[in-house]
């Protein structure tokens, strides 16, 4: 559990350090090349932890609260300049320079995820394609016509290689009212669909609104195609349950109580249930069939009491004709990974529409807790899906540093365009009543996510 917690801080800090680091860089390049003295540039607040000063006297500093950074410009505004530096001041550069360096930031951003995707795409990608693996009753699919085993192959025109794009083209439709046009190609479930194509047209009303956590797919009343599972022990917890029962690696639970068990998940819902119980375990092992006597031991999860024996699955692997490869060549995957960053600016930025709007609830806002756990999943499934998750949290970090909120990129960039229309800056008055309201929209919407993720934690 501690090195679990440990890994998910690392994920955490690598993950916003290097996010963090790009942005700021992007002020930093671009400030230097407008000719602005550049004083710090700051990775995290707080107490030093590392610092260096650079020939051109900038100080480099990463810091002890990772949560954030900046670069500090000279600026008269802050404090006095020198007659003799003031042409390296930033209030002193044209507005063109000014909103140059300041929209530089949130640009960085996107270029990052540009270049995530693009090493995401070369590297190759194994994934597996949309099979349906079962349908709701009387949901939107099974009212189309969608059949289990049927691969989704696009919706709306836009294809769906898997499930992943499948749920990112469905969350993209929050709130609508219409048809979703979804080809299909049919299968049998477990098997490489190789069938006739049909176009199934599914109804939507209110499609997602309020609905927290977004699952779009559930709400399609699609379940994915996944393998069963057999109940084969494939890791044993020195001194558990499942230990001091004489259970071995490799045994197939086949029956407990004189009941067959059919897959894992049915041995762990009876495994759940019967804390404390004594439990008569017969299973399957090179020697033949051995009857166990097991007890479960319990322990609290959300605040329920449930069994668990120490023991892991043996992992089965997926059906090789079910398994894809997404790769492109260098200049193919270029164009592929701008094509998903505009994808992923434009998905986000009619998520939060939404949210404003009330079609999308404010209880999927995540904070800092959900980041870092989805961070320490995504490090630790691979560097692929590492890097998407990068590049996605790339783009919402550079969305929003642009929107329009004084205390962000785009308030002042905001403040900039007025005053290159008006021909003179916003009065010194007008900035720190938004600068006020900035921070208070800021600071709620920070608290708000991270109540969000105390809620989610516990």
């Amino acid at each position: 559990m501690i090195l679990e917690s440990l890994q998910t801080i690392l994920a955490f800090v690598i993950t916003l350090g290097i996010l963090v680091s790009i942005h700021e860089f992007g002020h930093f390049w671009v400030a230097r090349r407008c000719g602005i003295k550049v004083l710090r540039f700051s990775v995290g607040f707080g107490m030093p932890l590392w610092r260096r000063t650079d020939r051109h006297g900038t100080e480099f500093v990463i810091a002890a609260i990772p949560l954030g950074g900046y670069v500090k410009m000279l600026d008269e505004r802050e404090a006095p300049v020198s007659d003799e530096q003031k042409h390296l001041s930033f209030n002193s550069k044209p507005v063109l320079s000014r909103i140059a360096v300041v929209a530089a930031g949130p640009i960085a951003n996107f270029l990052l995820a540009i270049a995530a995707l693009w090493l995401m795409y070369v590297i190759g990608i194994k994934t597996v394609l949309p099979q349906v693996g079962e349908i709701l009753p009387e949901s939107p699919a099974a009212l189309a016509g969608i059949q289990p085993g049927d691969e989704i192959l696009t919706i709306d025109g836009e294809e769906t290689l898997n499930w992943q794009q499948v749920n990112m083209q469905l969350l993209s439709y929050i709130g609508d009212n219409r048809f979703l046009d979804i080809v299909v190609r049919e299968g049998e479930p477990g098997q490489k669909p190789a069938g006739s194509e049909y176009v199934r047209s599914v109804r939507v009303d209110n499609w997602l609104v309020g609905q927290e956590p977004l699952n779009p797919i559930k709400a399609l009343g699609v379940a994915p195609y996944s393998p069963s599972i057999p109940a084969i022990i494939g890791q044993i917890a020195e001194s558990g349950a499942a230990e001091k029962a004489g259970l071995e690696v490799g045994d197939r639970v086949i029956a407990m109580n004189g009941q067959p068990i059919e897959d894992w998940l049915a041995w762990v819902k009876l495994i759940r249930v019967s804390a404390g119980q004594s439990l008569s375990v017969t299973v399957e092992r090179s020697a033949g069939r051995v009857d166990l006597q097991l007890t479960p031991g319990d322990k609290d999860v959300g605040g329920q009491t449930v069994g668990y024996i120490g023991a892991g699955v043996q992992l089965v692997g997926w059906p090789d004709d079910l398994v894809r490869t997404i790769q492109y060549n260098p200049a193919t995957a270029v164009y592929q990974a701008t094509k998903a960053t505009a994808a992923l600016t434009s998905m986000t930025l009619e998520s939060l529409w939404k949210m404003v709007t009330g079609l999308v609830s404010v209880k999927n806002l995540s904070g800092p807790i959900t980041i870092a756990k989805v961070a320490g999943a995504s490090l630790e499934s691979g560097l692929e899906n590492f890097l998407y998750f990068l590049a996605m949290l790339s783009v919402s970090l550079g969305v929003l540093n642009l929107l329009p909120i004084p205390v962000l990129d785009g308030g002042h960039l905001l403040f900039y365009l007025v005053e290159l229309v008006r021909g003179k800056p916003v009065s010194e008055k007008a900035q720190m009543i938004g600068l006020k309201i900035g921070v208070t929209l800021v600071v709620s919407v920070m608290m708000l996510a991270f109540y969000n993720d105390l809620s989610r934690f516990f």
